[in-house]
């Protein structure tokens, strides 16, 4: 029962959807990936899944990525990182650097297209950001991405203003919520040394970045995280979209909802166009 709930965190003891288009690979590592293919595809998409570091899973989310690879006309593939206490920190981002870089070499000959996208929802946007870094800083890797995707992730470890202010609403994610998650991720890392780039690249350098889109809803504790980054993303000289949603909580989008629709909409449309 607990892997069901670590796998499907809102779905309690639901297994998630699997439909058959999904695809489950081994790739460079050994890490374990979950691909889309529709019949038509412009390029690829890494996605990397949320559930602070320590849930959720690449087959979380096979209805929603389909109709993403199929509307977009996007191979998706999901990274099944390893996964916080057992796996902590550089685990995940290890698994996720390595998925990428099998793209960058093997894209063109498995999916006829070398145009790569990634992004990810919450602790997968973070992942996403550490993996352009990982490949900017170890591997020279700068041009294959083209966009970036990034939903509500939190970029400062050691805490932005909203995340210390929040408090203890009973939101999806609150204050100690995500205090927990960061000592499950990073063990024995006190708040200095969570401010390491390599952990919260709200501190990195963030030069030579693919174009960018942020969202965000106000009432999620990882505000401040979004619009910092977003900033300093800009900044840096990458195009940026930010999307603030009124009213949103932490995780909106895993709930049926109109706004949660326009929000995917959006997503699809950027990611469409950005392939490009």
């Amino acid at each position: 029962m607990l892997a069901r709930l670590r796998r499907n965190r809102l779905g309690g003891d639901t297994p998630p959807v699997r439909l058959p288009q999904g695809q489950d690979r081994v790739v460079a590592g050994g890490v374990k990936v979950r691909a889309f293919v529709p019949d038509h595809v412009d390029g690829v998409y890494l996605h990397i899944h949320g559930g602070g570091w320590a849930f959720g899973s690449a087959d979380g989310q096979d209805e929603k990525l389909w109709r993403l690879a199929v509307e977009a006309r996007l191979a998706v593939m999901s990274v099944d990182y390893r996964l916080a206490p057992e796996h902590p920190f550089p685990a995940g981002p290890d698994d996720c650097e390595a998925a990428a870089r099998w793209l960058v070499d093997h894209a063109e000959a498995e999916f006829g297209t070398g145009r790569l996208l990634i992004g990810g929802e919450s602790a997968g946007a973070h992942l996403s950001v550490l993996t352009l870094l990982r490949l900017r800083d170890r591997h020279g890797i700068t041009g294959p991405f083209r966009a970036a995707h990034l939903a509500f992730g939190p970029y400062d470890l050691s805490m932005t203003p909203s995340q210390r202010l929040f408090g203890c609403r009973r939101l999806l994610s609150n204050s100690d919520s995500v205090r927990r998650s960061y000592e499950l991720f990073t063990p024995g890392m006190g708040p200095e040394e969570r401010r390491d780039p390599e952990v919260s690249p709200l501190y990195a350098g963030l030069t030579g970045l693919p174009p960018a889109r942020f969202v965000v809803g106000t009432q999620d504790p990882l505000l401040d995280d979004s619009l910092f980054l977003a900033q300093r993303w800009q900044a840096a000289g990458a195009p940026v979209q930010l999307g603030v949603v009124a009213g949103a909580m932490h995780g909106f989008t895993l709930f049926q909802s109109t706004v949660t629709a326009r929000e995917q909409q959006r997503e699809r449309d950027f990611l469409a166009g950005a392939r490009r």
